[in-house]
């Protein structure tokens, strides 16, 4: 495990974020509640960088560096990729961006995730905007997407509820006794959930 975070901090070049004050706000909501969606809007509308965890883990295994080979050996092995990997992969891109307002879609996933993210970076973030959705509309969501072969899908489904259920709702309960939790019905349609996300981020602009 040491080696995977010393691979991160020489690719990372020790840089910090202290220098540079920045605005983040975890985007949380299980499978099939639109995050995706709504992430897009806020970019568009609210000039935020979307910052998504997986999407820099897997970029790092295809670039083929020392550290993405690291990961994807852990991967393979079913290991868990360590927070702090995770953590300073997020904190690189921060740095490398000229923007100071990120949005980090689907992270932290977990308590463990949470605590690393304030240790490493020292943010905490400005708050954090859950989408709030009945597992039978998520379902029915990812069951369209996913079209045919439902009896497939149904057991994968409910295993990722289950999972997000047990390891989510913690940070969310923990950022909402710090009165930071935005809570949005994501069982609206699209475009009245970017209403209510709009009032949110207006909200916390002004």
């Amino acid at each position: 495990m040491g080696s995977v975070l010393d691979a991160v901090d020489k690719d990372t070049n020790g840089s910090s974020l202290t220098a540079k004050k920045v605005t983040v706000v975890f985007v949380l909501g299980g499978p099939g509640s639109g995050k995706g969606t709504q992430c897009s809007n806020i970019v568009e509308r609210f000039g935020y960088t979307h910052l998504s965890a997986g999407d820099l883990l897997r970029a790092e295994i295809k670039s083929g560096s020392e550290n993405g080979t690291m990961i994807q050996n852990m991967i393979k092995e079913g290991k868990i990729v360590p927070s702090e990997v995770t953590v300073e992969l997020l904190q690189r891109a921060m740095n490398e961006s000229e923007n100071d307002k990120f949005l980090i879609d689907g992270f932290p996933r977990n308590e463990e995730n949470r605590a690393a993210f304030e240790t490493v970076t020292g943010i905490v973030p400005k708050f954090v905007l859950f989408f709030d959705c009945p597992e039978e509309e998520m379902e029915r969501r990812l069951l369209s997407r996913n079209q045919g072969r439902e009896d497939d899908n149904i057991e994968t489904i409910r295993k990722r509820f289950e999972v997000y259920m047990k390891s989510s709702l913690p940070v969310i309960e923990y950022y909402d006794s710090k009165g930071k939790v935005r809570k949005i019905n994501a069982a609206q349609p699209v475009e009245e959930v970017f209403e209510a996300v709009k009032g949110v981020f207006s909200e916390v602009v002004s």
